[in-house]
């Protein structure tokens, strides 16, 4: 018999045994915890932070969990650049990048990630993390900052390249890649590091083909029209310490910092609207019409001839856009509309290789696409039966409720030949009864491009209802068709249907030609007005919702014109009304518009903005009034050890913006 302490001893074995086994085999939720919000920690690298006498070709950096790298070609940047992009990977906890050659002696070099580095599991991304060393005995810590903003919206420019030259010559940017680069972050900020004392021409590119230099004109570009000298200042930062078990202010300390400058730079991005010049598509539209398609605007017309016609003359009755890049030409002879085929002989402007305008001959053939005829079926026909008569097309465009500045616009279906202004009447009711309307009226081509587009004008009464009468053969068509009797009834809108608005405009050069535009919530001009003597009116508006932004018209030709770095010229300055605008009926509006007392960067309203550049303006606005000079500071302490967990994550220094 066994030893009954051995029978307890394994009898409790067992019950444990059995214990754990049910536990391993319930089915049960597991407590996931709270959701990682943070985005990795960098421990460690080689070299390590603003090292010096770096010797390798591969930099490591360690991480405190599984990262990965993201869109590394088109978010890190690497200075001084090379002609071999460095390849950036990772793996487990390691990010890595590998130089092709050999690092240049005595260099500082950066490496910016921009927001390219995410943990594994949750994607939160490391913004702003950037590793700076030295491969010689001391490390240039000099910075510059800003912000690029489009010229035409002031919308911030995301992953633009913004780059510096110490050559100060015109043709660097062209000719030379640019030697120390940065990216803009997703709200157009930018800081350039390792930097020696000395004068920069600082740039930002469109990089389209990723040789660090402007040798594509199709590229958008920003330029200071002055160098820059980097250079340090001290200053003041105020901390806040306080109390974590209870949250409440424990002390307040101040100390004395490094403030690296300047750092407030802003670059207004362009185009310079380039684009080569071709023949892009032509086409028989139909029987009538033949179209050329170009790629872009051209400043001249192309010279066209009917192939064996060569002594054909006045063939065509021709529409164009506004900047030629669309020709309609309407067949006038009856023996071009009855030909299937023609072969059109064109002699235009194409962008050669040079990237010059060159005269090119080429013959089109041009065939029209005959539509397959179905016998209608056979009517019979009645003794009295009259023949339908075909007439010429015509339509009104403008609304039945008209504004009361706005012209009536009327189009036919085809260039006209004749006209007979004496066939249209224009009458307006008065006590239910039609009256003509005798004088001050006139038709008018609405637009010098569009051959079939008139309008009328008159200085409509509000809320008057007028009627515009087409006689019989009031106009005749190219074709041969004319117009049959037409009416167009349309009433004028009330004057208390309407706001007026004048903006009392301060903060620029009073000599200095500009004009207002008044924007629907889609960023897009509704009205435009000139500004005169410090004023801008707006008169009959329609109730709604409504933005306003200033173009400083130097060339006082009433649009926005963009710049041109060839001639040094900078793109017209751009300034937004900082707030909405509601405007309701029977309401005049007065408001004070001080141009520059918002910072540039600030002015346009969040609601026409990206969407994460709202959510950083609404952050740095709302807590303008209570942070701290540290808080504010993007470029705090630049010197600091990007691996210490206490370093928070900063903003610029500048709480207002940017200012020109």
């Amino acid at each position: 018999m066994k030893n009954p302490a051995f029978r307890f001893i394994m009898l409790s074995a067992v019950m444990i045994i059995a214990i754990v086994l049910h536990s391993c085999a319930s089915i049960g939720n597991p407590s996931g915890g709270p959701r990682d919000e943070d985005p990795p920690v960098a421990l460690r690298s080689n070299p390590a932070p603003y090292g010096v006498n770096f010797n390798g070709k591969r930099v490591t950096i360690d991480f405190n969990e599984l990262v990965n790298v993201k869109d590394a070609f088109s978010k890190v940047t690497v200075s001084p650049t090379s002609k071999e992009t460095p390849r950036v990977s990772a793996s487990g906890h390691r990010v890595t990048v590998q130089f092709a050659d050999s690092l240049l002696p005595n260099t500082t070099y950066s490496i910016d990630f921009g927001d390219a580095i995410e943990d594994n599991n949750e994607a939160n991304k490391l913004a702003g993390f950037n590793l700076t060393f030295s491969t010689g005995p001391s490390i240039d810590s000099l910075k510059i900052a800003g912000v690029v903003l489009n010229a035409r919206d002031l919308e911030p420019r995301q992953g633009m390249l913004v780059g510096i030259h110490s050559n100060l010559n015109d043709s660097a940017f062209a000719a030379i890649p640019l030697e120390r680069i940065t990216k803009t972050d997703d709200h157009g900020r930018f800081t350039i590091r390792g930097l020696k004392p000395g004068k920069y021409r600082v740039f930002a590119l469109g990089d389209l083909n990723n040789d660090f230099r402007w040798d594509n004109p199709a590229e958008d570009i920003a330029f200071m029209d002055v160098a820059v000298s980097p250079t340090t200042e001290t200053a003041s930062a105020t901390d806040s310490i306080f109390n974590p078990a209870t949250g409440k202010l424990d002390s307040v300390v101040s100390r004395n910092f490094t403030r690296y400058l300047p750092n407030d730079l802003l670059l207004n991005a362009f185009n310079t609207n380039y684009k080569p010049q071709y023949l892009t598509d032509y086409q028989r539209v139909d029987s009538t019409r033949i179209r050329l398609i170009f790629n872009t605007r051209a400043t001249s017309l192309p010279d066209v001839a009917i192939v064996g016609a060569d002594r054909m003359k006045d063939w065509y009755t021709l529409e164009k856009s506004r900047y030629n890049d669309t020709l309609t030409y309407w067949l006038k002879p009856k023996s071009l509309l009855i030909t299937d085929t023609i072969r059109l002989h064109t002699r235009y402007l194409r962008t050669d290789s040079a990237k010059n305008l060159s005269p090119v001959n080429d013959t089109l053939r041009l065939i029209t696409a005959r539509q397959k005829v179905t016998k209608p079926k056979k009517k019979k026909e009645s003794a009295d039966s009259v023949p339908q008569i075909q007439f010429l097309g015509l339509q009104f465009l403008s609304p039945s409720s008209l504004d009361v500045y706005a012209p009536l616009v009327m189009e036919f279906e085809t260039p006209l030949d004749t006209m007979v202004a004496s066939r249209f009447a224009l009458m307006q009711k008065v006590d239910s009864t039609w009256k003509p309307v005798e004088k001050n009226w006139r038709i008018a081509r609405a637009d010098t491009l569009n051959p079939r587009r008139f309008k009328i004008e008159y200085p409509w009464d509000y809320g008057a209802t007028y009627k515009l009468h087409a006689d019989s053969i009031a106009a005749t068509g190219i074709y041969g068709l004319f117009t049959k009797p037409t009416d167009c009834e349309f009433t004028v809108k009330k004057e208390e249907d309407y706001a007026n608005l004048r903006f009392i405009i301060t903060g620029t050069d009073v000599s200095t030609p500009a004009f207002v535009e008044l924007l629907n919530t889609s960023d897009s001009p509704v009205r435009t007005t000139p500004v005169i003597n410090g004023a801008a009116l707006f008169t009959n508006v329609n109730p709604g919702q409504y933005y306003a932004r200033l173009v400083e018209d130097l060339n006082g030709n009433g649009e926005y014109d963009t710049g041109d770095y060839n001639i040094s010229l900078q793109p017209e300055l751009v300034y937004y009304f900082p707030k909405r605008l509601n405007l309701k009926k029977n309401w005049d509006a007065e408001q004070a518009w001080d141009v520059a007392a918002v910072a540039i960067d600030l002015q346009k309203p969040a609601e026409l903005r990206k969407a994460k550049y709202e959510e950083e303006k609404k952050k740095r606005t709302d807590s303008d009034s209570e942070s701290t000079d540290e808080e504010d500071d993007d470029y705090f302490d630049p010197t600091a050890n990007p691996f210490d967990p206490n370093q928070k994550k900063r903003r610029r220094n500048n709480p207002n913006g940017y200012s020109y």
